[in-house]
Order: C-alpha cells, then structure tokens, then sequence
C-alpha cells in the first residue's frame, strides 16, 4: 500500500518507516527539514516531501494518492498554546485526508483514565478524537510507557535508577502503570493499517504486566546488575517539583519531563483489549517488561540504538540554518577560529572529531563543559548529559550533548548548531583537510550571532574563557588523532 508517515524523524516513526519498506509498502514522509534524513539508512527508499503540517496545502500535497496515514506527531513541549497548536495540526491534516481519499489513518495516542487529565493527556485524547471524527475510518491506538533502547521513559527509569541509591520520589511511584515495549507498539501499528473499513474507534494497547512505577525501576535494576532501591512515596513532590528533580538528575529536559511525570499522575493500565479481536499478538507473545528492559540493555551495549528522544526537536531551540559568510554583512557576529596541524592523517583526525560529546566529551576542561551544561539544565535547556545516540557516527539531525549536527560530509566537514539556552544563535565548525606533505589540518570555528544586549554581554562574559576551552579543544582533538596512530602503529 501507498503510506504516509509523520514523524517519520521521531522516535516511534523512525523505527516504523524501515519495517512498513521490509514489509513491501511504498512510503512517503514529510519533514520540515528533508536534511535531517539525509543520513538515515532508509532515506533513498522513501519519497520525501518537504512541508509543515501546519499548513494546508503542505498536507494536501504530502496526502494525494495516500491509502494509510500514520499520524505520530505530539507537541512535548507546556510552552504557549501547545493544545491549540495540535488541535489545528489534527483538523489539518484530517480534512485533507478526508479530501484525498485516505482510506485508514492509524494514530499513537496515550493511555489516559477517565475524569480529569493532565493537559498533555487530554491533548492526546482530543487529536484521537479529532482523526475519528474526519470520515477517514481511525484506529486510535492508546499506549502507556513505552520501553525501549533510547525511548524517553526508558531513559528516565534508567537514569533515575543508576543515579540514585535511595529515591525520595512522588506519590505517583506507587501508582499502577501497564508497559509496553516498543517492538508490541510497532506490531500493532503495521496490523492496524489493515484492519476493516468499518473500525473507526480508540484501542488501548499494553504489555503482559501491570507495575507500579517503583518496581518497574526496581525491575530495571535488577536486569542492569544492580541493587534494589529503596522508594520513598513524598506526597510534597508535585508534579512541577518532580520535573525539576527529573530534569537535575537525568538528561531529560525539564520540557520533556513535564509531559512524562503529569501522566503518570493516574494509573495508566489498559480497560480492554479488544485489538487482539483484529489483530493478533506477536508470535511470541507480547513482551513482559523486564525482557523489554533486557532487549534495551543489549541494544545500548552492541551501539544498534535506532532512534533516540534526544533527536527529538526541542522546542524553542533555535532552528535556522547558519547564513553563508558572505551574507554576514549586515549582521553583528562573533567568531573565535583555531587552526591547528598534526601529523595523523585525515581519517583518524576526522575519527576524533565525528566521536565528540556524549561519553567521549570535549577534550578541553571537562569542568568548565559540566558546569556549562548543569546551568543550562538549570534553566530548562537540554543539558550537556543528552548525549548522543551512536558513540563513534553521526548523522544529520542527530543530538550531540546541547548540539544538533546541522550540516555533515563525512571525513571533512561537520557543523553542529547549539540547542542550549543562550540569548542569540550560536554554531561550532570543525573542517578536516590533508596537508600538502602529509598529515592533516583543523580548523576549528565557533560562531556566535547574539541577540540584543543580552546576546553582547553574555559573549563578553565567556569571551575570556574562549581562549582556554577552544583553543584547547583543538590542540587536544589533534594530539589524541595523532596518539591514536602512534599507539595502533606499535
């Protein structure tokens, strides 16, 4: 079948765009920036519209001859009129497949009680509601947390558990919760793009075990070798405090977290499962959690983690591209460039380079690097601890620490943009080239386009530091390249 995904550059649609192509389908996506797929092992295999589902006539061009549409999109940010924004992203995209002849759309909602919601919940619920009503037959399937290597609640339950020996933690720990691992979400979404014309409803989907969220971090501990921790239920944390807590000791933004704790604040389990009436489970069955939790651990040990919340777009990051330099005119910018030379050859320069951030670091004042990251944490930016997906390769699009790889050629050039808060726009550069008489050369660029006083002040500020922490950046990445060689020549 012809399908359409969106989100194809999420977590959920990232895995499900390479399975729907294995199982035959011709899929299409729509992104707003088609470079971030650029570097995705299925991007030739996919038809690529550029637009926003914002906006009409972007919709109606990405739906024409469309026969299913997956609809995985969700606002994680609280900033503004997030419920507004979905709700006209929802209306949009389900006239104009109404207007197309869609003939399924299949939505990932989340499991929610009955009674009052967090804004985030009732926002799902109303997207779901929204998709049924269009005239499109709608399988709308609802899922609590979702375990899997990289997925955003998975994270938080392993940072929580790794971090902490003794967990003072809200009331909501010892609220009942039905996982689901990934690899079940996926199966339902493909048998949902068959199912009878007449099926237009909501379907909840959970995994074989029902847990408080406090065993599920025990349970989480157990399968990663460690010690059980002891839980104490605090009925002072609310769900702001808690996602400031969340925020300070894992990599998960405070913009994340909110979502994530406020729905937790009610058992998330299943009241039916009538899908099973149109799809059949797994052959294998559905997948209890701590096997789930085991099938995480392994693909993070072997480095095979497919997609990652921390490619997720972060909201209120900047997002424009760094202007050409003759365009520069005009502009007030800032610029700090260190060349440096070394004796090792182009590729196992360009090795040190693709491999910065996450578990390798910074090669330059790791210190200086941790407290820069924990302020940005502090004021709800990502944080340098977001790490990056793959610990030796990159791809556009791809998070590294509080940068996003904005522009990549492989073995000579790489542009990360900056996604933690500072007032104006900032971008780091690394150029990798061949000396003349053998060896290789490093240029390393950081830009800076500031915004208002503020953006001059704060430039002014670290402007002292810049010395020490670049040019040290750059002389390290050259000498480890070079000590590399050394060490595999003897």
């Amino acid at each position: 079948m012809r399908m359409l995904v969106t989100g194809a550059t999420g977590y959920i649609g990232g895995r499900l765009v390479p399975r729907l192509l294995e199982a035959g389908h011709e899929v299409r996506v729509i992104v707003r920036d088609p470079a971030r797929l650029r570097d995705v092992p299925w991007a030739a295999q996919v038809d690529v519209v550029a637009g926003d589902l914002r906006l009409a006539a972007d919709v109606a061009r990405a739906v024409e001859g469309i026969e299913v549409l997956y609809y995985l999109v969700h606002s994680m940010s609280s900033a503004g009129d997030f419920e507004s924004t979905e709700r006209h992203v929802a209306s949009t995209v389900a006239t104009a497949a109404a207007a197309a002849g869609v003939g399924r759309i299949v939505y990932l909602g989340g499991l929610h009680p009955e009674g009052k919601l967090s804004a985030h919940l009732r926002s799902r619920k109303e997207v779901g509601e929204i998709l049924m009503r269009s005239g499109v037959p709608t399988a709308a399937l609802q899922a609590g947390v979702v375990i899997g290597s990289g997925s955003a609640s998975f994270e938080m339950i392993r940072h929580l558990t790794e971090v902490l020996p003794y967990m003072p933690a809200p009331k909501w720990v010892r609220n009942f919760i039905q996982p689901i691992a990934v690899r079940d979400v996926l199966h339902y979404l493909i048998g949902a793009a068959t199912l009878p014309p007449e099926v237009n409803r909501a379907f909840d989907i959970g995994g074989p075990d029902v847990l408080r969220y406090g065993q599920m971090m025990n349970g989480y501990a157990v399968e990663a070798g460690l010690k059980q921790r002891p839980i104490a239920s605090l009925p002072v944390l609310t769900p702001y405090l808690a996602s400031q807590w969340v925020n300070l000791v894992t990599p998960i933004p405070r913009a994340l977290a909110v979502p994530i704790i406020s729905s937790l604040q009610n058992d998330a389990v299943c009241r039916e499962h009538d899908i099973d009436q149109y799809i059949a489970p797994p052959e294998a069955g559905l997948t209890g959690y701590r096997t789930a939790v085991r099938y995480a651990l392994a693909k993070m040990r072997e480095g095979e983690v497919e997609t990652s919340w921390q490619n997720a777009t972060v909201q209120g990051a900047p997002s424009d591209r760094l202007p050409s330099d003759p365009d520069w005119s005009g502009h007030t910018v800032f610029t700090d460039r260190q060349v440096v030379e070394t004796s090792a050859p182009p590729e196992a320069l360009w090795r040190v380079v693709e491999g910065l951030g996450g578990e390798n670091g910074w090669y330059s004042l790791p210190v200086a690097w941790a407290a820069r990251g924990w302020l940005d944490k502090l004021v709800g930016g990502v944080g340098l601890r977001r790490g990056r997906r793959d610990p030796d390769r990159l791809a556009a699009g791809d998070a590294v620490d509080f940068w996003r790889v904005e522009e990549l050629d492989r073995g000579r050039f790489l542009r990360l943009r900056a996604e933690m808060k500072v007032p104006g726009r900032a971008w780091l550069e690394f150029t990798v080239e061949p000396r003349p008489r053998g060896g290789s050369r490093l240029t390393q660029r950081a830009v800076f386009f500031p915004s208002g006083l503020g953006g001059r002040l704060y430039w002014a500020a670290v402007y002292p530091f810049h010395g020490i922490v670049f040019s040290g950046m750059a002389t390290t990445i050259a000498r480890t390249a070079a000590t590399r060689i050394q060490v595999t020549k003897r």
